[in-house]
C-alpha cells in the first residue's frame, strides 16, 4: 500500500481501527445535522478500511478460495447519543468483539473528540459468493483478534 493509501484508510489502533473523516453538507439534512441514515455510510467506511488495514480486502475475498468469502451485514444496533454537525471531525473507531465460525461482532463507535455520538454492534455473516454460509477460515479469523 502507498502512504496516501494507508493514510486515507485510517490506521490500526490498540485492539482495532481508527477513521476519521469530515462531515461535509451533503451528510447533513435541513437543520445542519447529520441526518441519521448517514451515519451508516461512516460505520461502512470504517468497517471496510478496518478490513483493508488487515489486508484483506473484500474484492480480493471473493477469489480467495474456490467458494469466495464475502461479509454481509445480518445484524446492527445503533445508539444514536449525540448529533454530529457540518465541518465536524469524526473519529471512527471498529474493534473485533468475535471473529470465528460463520460470523464476526464488531463494536463501533463514532466520536467528535472525546464526545461519543453513536455506539453500534455489528453482526458479520460470512458467505460463499453463491450466497450460502460459510466458516471464516481460521488465518483470516486470527488476523481479526488481539494478540
Amino acid at each position: 500500500m502507498s502512504d496516501l493509501t494507508v493514510c486515507l484508510s485510517g490506521d490500526l489502533v490498540d485492539g482495532g481501527h481508527r477513521l476519521v473523516q469530515r462531515v461535509y453538507y451533503e451528510d447533513t439534512d435541513f437543520s445542519g445535522l447529520v441526518y441519521h441514515a448517514r451515519y451508516l455510510h461512516f460505520l461502512e467506511r470504517g468497517r471496510t478500511d478496518y478490513l483493508r488495514c488487515l489486508g484483506c480486502e473484500q474484492s480480493a475475498l471473493l477469489s480467495v478460495d474456490d467458494e469466495g468469502l464475502v461479509f454481509v451485514v445480518h445484524r446492527m444496533e445503533i445508539d444514536f447519543k449525540a448529533p454530529a454537525r457540518m465541518d465536524d471531525i469524526l473519529t471512527v473507531l471498529t474493534r473485533t468483539e468475535k471473529a470465528g465460525g460463520a460470523k464476526m461482532v464488531l463494536t463501533q463507535e463514532i466520536r467528535r473528540g472525546e464526545t461519543l455520538l453513536i455506539a453500534a454492534k455489528v453482526i458479520i455473516a460470512v458467505i460463499n459468493k453463491h450466497g450460502r454460509p460459510r466458516r471464516l477460515p481460521d488465518t483470516i479469523a486470527s488476523s481479526f483478534l488481539p494478540g
